[in-house]
């Protein structure tokens, strides 16, 4: 054939590859593949890229990166994980001598381990196959048998079949309750098995979901509403052979990251703002904004309202911080200089009031510390020019209006300083009004309180009523002129908690063009048992049938007691973006839900001073 003939017949295969292209395509998410590394090659099986594009994903693959920068910013391309089979663990990694026999491959297991410990901290949806489980345990603090004979027992099955890859060697049981009885309808199926080290221990907020008859776990998955879910065996293999009664597995990686994909453009376009934390509690005892788990010594009261006697001392690792922030996709957190309720003489009072100035102070110090990634923001509009240059933006708040003593002067002197809203009270009555765990000292607001009221007005600081008793609220409602937000409550009638707000207060506030943030606090979201993401998403729901989407918000309470399974701190913002994306809310929902409706209401505050 003549080259000329040759350049013909390939310009009409790609003139018929172009048409082929449809313009709505792009939608499809990316699946990234980890390959395997053999004589200094990246080699991926064609079972594995095959599968994932069956069902419906695009597959790439993830080669044996070094550098953690490049590893972090591939994970932010991608919207699933898929880990692959391969060569033994090094036991190494898990503080282990190595067994005889062992044959690893330095180039993976490092790399690979980064890779998920980024992926997880990100919610980014994974499965792993055969060494993928493995490595799933070994990167997130599980354990694993080096080798199954040696160390499980010689009664063991022979889990490295020498029959074809498609063959099914033993049977796995497969619990009723888990993902994988959902997705494959059966409690007992036939697998095949190609190795010889195990799961032995799966990491904590795990659970095995499938046993060989040795006993040898088989599958696991998350408990804490992850999209991670781990297989021994090769369902790839099987889909190869024409075998497509594992593809679901396949399916469902495909389905969770295309939801991942979905929420995960939200945050990137749209304003992530988390309207109350208490983490400047924890600056106060050392810790640093820009490190992720840095722990520090505590006692037991600064975690919540609830305190054992003696109030022990322990090691707590901050809910919120700039990488967690980022991982999480936020944009925004108001972080409060929180005061407990004391004493209210003279001495007292004084005392409060420079404390509130000594955190209002630490937070601006521990910000600075981050230059070119934080800023302290004062104003909606800096909120915005801040998202569009890709800095993450703290405001200032106060918790407690303890704070002010009785000196109306410090309204002013508080707007001053950048104080973007003053929750009234807190767990208990102080001179400007009743708490919700008062003892109905003043009947609502206090005359004093009533002036703090004006003032907040005059000078543009939100009047925060979370904390407040009913009273205090409605009392609230008729003396300012302008809008009063909740940044940190939920819903009564779901959660009959004192803390939290009736339908009518939530359809007073709506109507007075306020806005309510629903309140991580799992005392707070359910009165049995501990809440989880799902409860919370509840509280949404129902706060947002009693007052419409333009008055809800997010105020998670994170260092201050907030945190419940599937949101433990910042960084599972996008799972419960995912979460309202399922329950049917809209693109413009979950935009006012996550910050514009706060931001709203702020301007709105704002413009409406009288200075």
């Amino acid at each position: 054939m003549t080259d000329t003939a040759k350049n013909r017949i390939l310009e009409e295969s790609l003139r018929k590859l172009y048409g082929e292209i449809s313009l709505s395509a792009g939608r499809k998410p990316l699946i990234g593949i980890t390959g395997n590394f053999r004589e200094g090659e990246t080699r991926l099986a064609e079972a594995y890229w095959a599968s994932v594009a069956a069902a419906g994903g695009i597959p790439v693959i993830i080669p044996q990166v070094d550098d953690a920068q490049e590893i972090s910013d591939m994970i932010d391309r991608i919207d699933g994980l898929l880990l692959s089979g391969g060569a033994d663990i090094d036991p190494e990694y898990l503080g282990e001598e190595p067994l005889d026999g062992i044959s690893t491959n330095p180039r993976r297991d490092l790399p690979e381990m980064l890779t998920i410990r980024l992926a997880y901290n990100r919610r980014v949806p994974m499965l792993g196959i055969c060494r993928g489980i493995q490595m799933l345990a070994a990167a997130l603090g599980g354990g694993l048998y080096q080798d199954i004979f040696t160390l499980h027992g010689p009664d063991s099955l022979q889990h490295s079949q020498n029959g074809e890859r498609h063959e099914r060697s033993h049977q796995v049981h497969i619990e009723k309750d888990s993902l994988l009885f959902r997705l494959l309808g059966c409690e007992d199926t036939g697998v095949n098995s190609f190795h010889h080290q195990a799961v032995s221990r799966v990491p904590d907020g795990f659970r095995v979901t499938a046993t060989a008859p040795d006993g040898i776990i088989e599958a696991m998955e998350s408990t804490r509403f992850r999209s991670i879910l781990g297989v021994q065996w090769h369902p790839e293999c099987m889909h190869m052979a024409g075998d497509d009664s594992f593809m679901p597995i396949f399916h469902w990686l495909v389905s969770e990251a295309s939801s991942f994909r979905e929420a995960r453009a939200i945050h990137r376009s749209e304003i992530i703002l988390d309207s109350h934390c208490d983490t400047p509690m924890f600056f106060d005892k050392g810790a640093l904004f820009q490190n992720r788990d840095e722990s520090v010594e505590v006692e037991y009261e600064y975690v919540g309202e609830d305190s054992p006697d003696g109030k022990p001392t322990f090691r707590y690792t901050p809910l919120v911080s700039l990488p967690k922030m980022c991982d999480g996709g936020q944009d925004v957190s108001f972080m409060v200089a929180y005061l407990r309720q004391e004493a209210r003489d003279r001495d007292s009072l004084s005392a409060a009031t420079a404390k509130a100035d000594r955190l209002l102070s630490l937070i601006e110090e521990r910000i600075g510390m981050c230059r070119g990634q934080a800023v302290i923001a004062r104003t909606p509009a800096e909120v915005i020019r801040n998202k569009a240059d890709g800095l993450k933006s703290v405001v200032l708040g106060i918790e407690n209006g303890y704070a002010l003593g009785l000196d109306i002067g410090n309204v002013r002197h508080f707007a001053e300083r950048g104080v973007s809203y003053i929750t009234l009270c807190h767990n208990g009555d102080n001179d400007v009004c009743d708490s919700a765990k008062g003892n109905a000292e003043h009947n609502g607001l206090s005359e004093f309180g009533k002036s703090v009221i004006g003032e907040m007005n005059r000078y543009g600081i939100m009047i925060d009523l979370s904390h407040a008793s009913e009273k205090s609220f409605y009392d609230a409602l008729e003396f300012s002129r302008l809008p009063i937000i909740c940044s940190h409550s939920s819903s009564r009638a779901l959660c009959d908690h004192r803390r939290n707000l009736t339908d009518d207060q939530m359809k007073a506030l709506a109507a007075a063009g306020g806005v309510a943030q629903v309140c991580l606090y799992s005392g707070f979201i359910r009165k049995d048992g501990e809440a989880t993401i799902r409860d919370a998403v509840r509280h949404i729901v129902h706060m947002a049938e009693v007052m419409g989407t333009d008055h809800i918000g997010i105020g998670s309470d994170f260092d201050g007691g907030g945190g419940i399974v599937g949101l433990e701190d910042a960084s599972g913002l996008t799972d419960l973006t995912r979460l309202l994306l399922a329950e049917g809310f809209s693109h413009d929902d979950i935009r006012n839900i996550w910050g514009l409706n706060f931001l709203r209401v702020w301007e709105k505050i704002r413009e409406g001073r009288s200075l």
